[in-house]
C-alpha cells in the first residue's frame, strides 16, 4: 500500500474529490477538505453539503449565545456523517485560539465555541462556515480508498473551501486538475 505523504505529513490541506462512480451515497460528488491525515487515521469535513433544517440563528439560540450583529451570518455545512452533533468552525487565519488546528497557511479549524462567540459578536474571521459532524477514516482507510480510484487529491483552493455556490464545488474542483468530469472513470489505473 502506497501511503501519499506531502511535505508537512501525509495529505492535511488538501481536497478530497469523490470520483464519479463513488458507491457511498454520502459521498457522491463530495468535496472535502482534509483537516488531519497520519498513520492513526484521517478527518475531514465535507465543502459541498449544507444543512438547511438549521439556522445560524437558530444555533446560537440552542446554545444560549447572545447575536450582538445582526449582520452576522455562517453557512451551516453537512460536515460528515460522524459525530454530527459536533459543531467545527472552517476558517480564515486571521483568528486563531490555542485549541484551533491550522490547515496549510490561509485555513483553520476551530471546535470551540468561543468562534462561534466571536462571529455572534461581529469580530469573527474574515471566511468561516460551520460544519456539523465530520467525515473520518481509521488507519490506512483513506490510503487504500484513493488507491482504488475513490479519490482524487487536489491542491487547496480558498475560493473552493470558502466560495457560495456549494453546487458547483465538485466540478470546479476537478476542472482545478484540467479533467473534463465527463471523461473520468472509476476503472482508471485498473487492467
Amino acid at each position: 500500500m502506497t501511503i501519499h505523504k506531502i511535505e508537512g505529513g501525509y495529505l492535511d490541506g488538501k481536497l478530497l474529490v469523490a470520483m464519479p462512480n463513488m458507491s457511498d451515497p454520502r459521498f457522491q460528488k463530495a468535496v472535502i477538505l482534509l483537516c488531519a491525515h497520519s498513520d492513526t487515521g484521517a478527518m475531514g469535513i465535507l465543502l459541498n453539503r449544507s444543512l438547511d433544517a438549521l439556522s445560524f440563528d437558530d444555533l446560537l439560540e440552542q446554545l444560549d449565545i447572545p447575536k450582538t450583529d445582526k449582520d452576522s451570518h455562517i453557512n451551516i455545512h453537512f460536515g460528515g456523517p460522524v459525530d454530527t452533533e459536533r459543531g467545527f468552525v472552517v476558517h480564515s487565519t486571521d483568528i486563531l485560539y490555542e485549541t484551533t488546528l491550522k490547515i496549510g497557511q490561509d485555513m483553520a479549524l476551530t471546535a470551540t465555541v468561543d468562534m462561534l462567540k466571536t462571529i455572534a459578536g461581529g469580530s469573527g474571521p474574515e471566511s468561516s462556515f460551520l460544519a456539523l459532524g465530520y467525515s473520518g477514516w481509521g488507519p490506512g482507510q483513506l490510503e487504500q480508498e484513493i488507491q482504488e480510484n475513490g479519490w482524487l487529491v487536489v491542491d487547496p483552493d480558498l475560493d473552493i473551501v470558502f466560495g457560495p455556490e456549494l453546487d458547483l464545488k465538485w466540478e470546479v474542483a476537478i476542472h482545478k486538475l484540467g479533467i473534463d468530469p465527463r471523461l473520468l472513470s472509476g476503472d482508471v489505473g485498473h487492467a
